[in-house]
């Protein structure tokens, strides 16, 4: 059973611990937090702030707002779900997956159907939660969406941004977050449908996953694209190495949606010597196992 409660978070005080949980999760920067006024505003005028708690210390928090998409039938309601972070020894407990749940519950209580929100597609735990687990999809590739930021986590490096859709009343999503879960993907699911890696990754003498020179031709209906397992340790290790992927896989996203692909889901792959990471892109309205 979980050792943490959720609940949603209403004072200045539980807001100032919202501050002091952004600047252990992106230490560097204070420009970057998001400070206590205006997350007591956006709560006042129908924001969330849904906080995870251990003995009553905050653990984890997720931010939203309500907001509006401009469609060919004119503008529309959406929630914009801005940031989320859970303090890193309780990160893979399964908070982050608990409070975005919370999130969906209430969401849907305002009559609301669309969520949004972005993450670096070069983030594979973000992308296991944000696609595989959580039923988000995404055809929006945002280059440089915050400009330079200057925090600990993202310093240096363009900051690129998938901008996902979360549709919260569809039996895709519903699925994803029932009790009966389904069971992890993994390459041997993808390849028994026929869905086999678009590249090879080499690697260096230093062991670190090399991107292809090009973009592959995009041509079957299902493809599965390689990203590296832990980008923040090849980032620390090299970083230039980091920019080549930031860049290959710019093109690569751009190029696929473009194309009309749609991310539907991620693979982490435990492998047998080691992790591998793919995103499973969709090209129209066909999906892997929903």
């Amino acid at each position: 059973m979980p050792i943490w409660n959720i609940r949603l978070l209403e004072t200045i005080e539980e807001m100032s611990a919202v501050e002091d949980l952004q600047r252990e999760v992106w230490p560097g920067s204070e420009t970057d937090i998001v400070p206590d006024h205006l997350l007591i505003t956006a709560i006042h005028n129908g924001g969330l702030v849904l906080g995870a708690f251990v003995d009553e210390k905050l653990i984890g928090f997720v931010f939203g707002f309500p907001g509006l998409e401009f469609t060919p039938d004119g503008p529309r309601p959406k929630h914009c779900s801005h940031i989320a972070g859970v303090y890193a020894e309780h990160r893979d407990s399964g908070v982050g997956f608990a409070l975005k749940r919370a999130q969906w519950q209430i969401v849907r209580h305002q009559g609301l159907d669309h969520v949004t929100w972005t993450y670096d597609p070069l983030l594979s735990r973000n992308a296991r939660l944000n696609i595989a687990r959580l039923g988000a999809v995404c055809s929006t590739y945002r280059r440089s969406e915050y400009g330079d930021m200057r925090d600990g986590l993202n310093a240096g490096l363009p900051s690129d941004r998938f901008q996902v859709d979360w549709w919260i009343n569809t039996k895709r999503v519903e699925r994803r977050l029932s009790k009966r879960a389904r069971p992890t993907l993994s390459l041997n699911h993808l390849m028994r449908v026929g869905v086999h890696p678009l590249y090879s990754l080499q690697t260096g003498p230093d062991n670190l996953p090399r991107p292809p020179e090009h973009v592959p031709s995009l041509e079957a209906q299902l493809i599965a694209a390689e990203i590296p397992s832990d980008f923040m340790a090849l980032k620390s290790a090299d970083f230039a190495l980091a920019r080549d992927w930031r860049f290959f896989t710019r093109e690569f996203f751009e190029t696929a949606f473009a194309k009309g692909y749609i991310v539907t889901d991620f693979v982490f792959d435990k492998g047998k010597n080691s992790p591998r990471s793919f995103y499973v892109l969709t090209d129209g309205e066909s999906t892997l196992e929903g």
